[in-house]
């Protein structure tokens, strides 16, 4: 009995552990990629990772590949974000009930749209010539691989921490990595943005949505304490 005890905090304290460092590698990683990206980008004049990444996507253009593209860049937009958005609130909400999962997902969202606005306009970079679509606005970091990473980001944790079985999570987990990337490439592949941009939009991303989930976790063990404090049974009457 004691044997399966031990084995069974020692398994808990290697999963805590393991996700960790995880956070913590993901985290200095967001912040060292966003600083060295970015040093790069004031120093103004064409980058050769940039210029590379173009040349990429433009081997692989075919208009197959363009329709599907197109498609995967939509659900980083805010036609799509926003009703999605909504939706996830209105789950915990109303039907799972769960009142800081609903407070997370608006902080992500409207925090991480706020934060690439005005890294925007404190970069200042136009966006690259001949693009294939519309596109309007300032450049670095791309909106769409920041808003893609903190969103999607936070239903990764969600999903890591709510969804069995085990072998079901880790599907989800590692579809949802995928997407984002392919989001990211997307902005490269229509010339909306360049390689950098979507690097330092990833970066900010994920170091939002660590930073938000860190907060809000915080905030919600404090209330718990300080709206559920520990009362002392009153004692028995005793009996006449």
């Amino acid at each position: 009995m004691i044997r399966v005890v031990y084995k069974k905090i020692a398994a808990a304290f290697a999963l805590f552990t393991a996700e960790l460092l995880l956070v913590w590698g993901v985290f200095l990683v967001s912040i060292i990629a966003f600083l060295y990206v970015s040093q790069a980008v004031l120093g103004g004049g064409p980058l050769e990772f940039d210029e590379a990444a173009f040349d990429y996507a433009d081997d692989m253009k075919h208009p197959v590949l363009n329709t599907f593209i197109k498609g995967i860049t939509f659900f980083a937009s805010r036609q799509f974000l926003t009703p999605a958005a909504l939706l996830l609130v209105g789950y915990f909400v109303f039907i799972r009930k769960h009142r800081w999962y609903s407070l997370k997902v608006p902080v992500v969202a409207l925090g991480s749209i706020t934060l690439n606005v005005i890294l925007k306009y404190f970069f200042d970079r136009p966006r690259p010539l001949l693009p294939v679509v519309d596109a309007s606005g300032l450049s670095f970091p791309s909106g769409h691989s920041m808003v893609a990473a903190s969103f999607y980001g936070l239903l990764i944790y969600l999903v890591w921490h709510n969804v069995q079985p085990r072998g079901l999570r880790n599907f989800l987990v590692g579809f949802l990595i995928v997407f984002v990337l392919l989001i990211g490439f997307s902005r490269i592949y229509l010339r909306v943005h360049y390689a950098t941009d979507v690097v330092a939009g990833f970066a900010a991303g994920f170091f939002w949505v660590i930073i938000s989930i860190s907060v809000l976790r915080r905030m919600e063990r404090f209330s718990r304490k300080e709206i559920d404090p520990v009362v002392e049974e009153e004692p028995e009457e005793v009996n006449k």
